[in-house]
């Protein structure tokens, strides 16, 4: 057996608009051991934070593809450049950053970069 004391649970705010949702990572939390689930406004550690696409219901929906191809156009890669890295024709690249730019409402490449990071579909 160790001397050594257990350490704090860590304190766990749960920061969510969705009551079912909130409930339910309460749930799977609850039984977790370290881990204590506070009420809200109590002092937490570590709080899991809503995306602000959830939060808004403004759920694109973009497919696994589409995500390769939105992180690539992040990093200011070229239809080419996103062929290549893919492994897909520069046709099927433009095909997916025009899928892009219609479902998140966009005007071009950089929109569809700003518009997915307010969303929090995409992480800068």
């Amino acid at each position: 057996m160790s001397d050594t004391p257990d350490p704090p649970p860590i304190r766990l705010a749960l920061d969510i608009d969705d009551t079912a949702l909130a409930g339910r990572l309460a749930n799977l939390l609850a039984g977790m051991a370290g881990v204590e689930v506070v009420r809200p406004g109590e002092a937490a550690d570590l709080a899991v934070v809503q995306s602000p696409a959830r939060a808004n219901g403004a759920d694109p929906d973009l497919t696994p593809r589409e995500l390769d191809v939105l992180a690539l156009l992040a990093e200011g890669a070229s239809n080419k450049a996103i062929a290549r890295r893919l492994g897909i024709s520069v046709h099927t690249a433009k095909f997916h950053v025009g899928s892009l730019i219609d479902k998140l409402d966009a005007i071009g490449r950089t929109d569809v970069v700003a518009h997915a990071a307010r969303l929090g579909v995409l992480n800068l």
